[in-house]
């Protein structure tokens, strides 16, 4: 483990659940005493603040790394000298360029690159993925996803150096990640919109964004992120295709309430209180994507396969962030540039248009208060809508 602050715990917690053979064994903390603190709550054999000296050890398969964001380029530099497959945490760089030499150096050592997006790993966002690959609702046309809470936790997110961002490189990761799994990962991300802002906080970076990424099939990704939201964290997903709609709240509503007078402690991740009516979280862990994740990640390294969650991921995430940045500067929708792009090439997805018949297309069916039935067709030709009675 490389770094043993929150997220790092988050790991060590959720890495041996499902699997139950992992075991983790050393830690890297730049702070002596931290990572001596880590290895005791966790009874490792092994910690230093030598970064080289935990990634080369002989009993080291895999490297997890949870360290901020501006270190991420040189602990994969790290593993991949060692040759260590490596698993790095969300954003994998700050931007396109640093993501793109991570991506670079794993390929050209052969080892493997994992993406950790837990929340492209949570119970109830695996299911409805499947849905979407199942045809339940048809074509995506629009992907929304929104994480907002009161701020992350420690001091290196607030600091522009070294998160290369505010909100939208820290949670606009997941919300884009998560769109284009539904929109298909496959169809290229052409063009974004973008509106950033710093609406509280006394920080160089944005600490609210809303943005739309346009994708080459014609569907739409759009998301909320902010570091002002009140109340907890908010995690929601909704996917809207021509014949269905999913809505999903990951955490903060999710049919667990208590109602405490605040004798007792921890809640959830970024609650603000523990008293009042509160929202725990049964499996924090669990459903936080943490298990599946790891699950994922380390049967990908034994099958030698892809995990579900890669290095190119993440690469082609910062890569609409950097557009994202660039529009919010701009005010213009702005290009995504990405460099070696390995989906598809269509251009033309044609159209989602339903025919009725020959010579028309279907707008819309409906049923009236009495029961009847009626259609709403556009001639294919003419371009003159009729109303039928059926």
């Amino acid at each position: 483990m490389l770094g043993s602050g929150f997220i790092a715990r988050f790991y060590a917690d959720s890495l041996q659940a499902q699997r139950a053979k992992d075991n983790l064994i050393s830690v890297y903390s730049r702070n002596i005493d931290k990572a001596k603190k880590f290895a005791d709550d966790y009874k490792l054999g092994f910690f230093s603040d030598d970064m080289d000296e935990v990634v080369s050890r002989a009993d080291v398969d895999a490297v997890v790394i949870s360290l901020p964001n501006n270190l991420h380029e040189a602990a994969v530099a790290a593993c991949a000298k060692a040759k260590k497959h490596v698993l790095c945490t969300k954003p994998l760089g700050r931007n396109a360029a640093e993501a793109k030499r991570m991506l670079d150096m794993v390929e050209e050592a052969g080892i493997m690159g994992g993406y950790l997006e837990d929340l492209c790993y949570t119970p109830k966002f695996l299911k409805s993925l499947k849905a979407v690959k199942d045809g339940n609702i048809g074509k995506v046309l629009w992907a929304k996803s929104r994480e907002t809470h009161p701020g992350p936790h420690s001091d290196w997110f607030w600091d522009h150096e070294q998160s290369g961002g505010g909100a939208m490189v820290d949670l606009g990761c997941h919300c884009i990640e998560i769109a284009r799994n539904y929109i298909g990962k496959d169809i290229r991300p052409v063009e974004v919109m973008c509106w950033a802002a710093t609406q509280v906080h006394p920080i160089k970076a944005e600490d609210s964004g809303i943005g739309l990424v346009k994708y080459a099939s014609g569907a739409i990704g759009q998301f909320e992120v902010s570091w002002c939201f009140r109340g907890g964290m908010d995690l929601r997903d909704e996917v809207m295709g021509t014949e269905g709609t999913i809505w999903i709240n990951n955490f903060l509503r999710t049919g667990f309430e208590m109602f405490s007078t605040g004798k007792g402690g921890y809640v959830a991740e970024k609650a603000e209180s523990s008293s009042g009516w509160l929202f725990p979280v049964g499996d924090e862990v669990h459903e936080l994507g943490y298990t599946n994740m790891f699950t994922d990640m380390f049967n990908a390294i034994e099958n030698k396969t892809e995990p579900l969650e890669t290095f190119y991921d993440g690469y082609i995430v910062n890569a609409i962030i950097d557009a994202c940045y660039a529009s919010a500067k701009s005010k213009k929708w702005e290009p995504v540039l990405i460099e070696g792009w390995r989906g598809d090439q269509t251009d033309d997805y044609g159209s989602n248009f339903t025919s009725y018949d020959d010579d028309h297309y279907l707008i819309k069916t409906e049923i009236l208060p009495n029961e009847e039935r009626k259609l709403i067709l556009k001639h294919k030709v003419t371009g003159e809508v009729t109303m039928k009675n059926i």
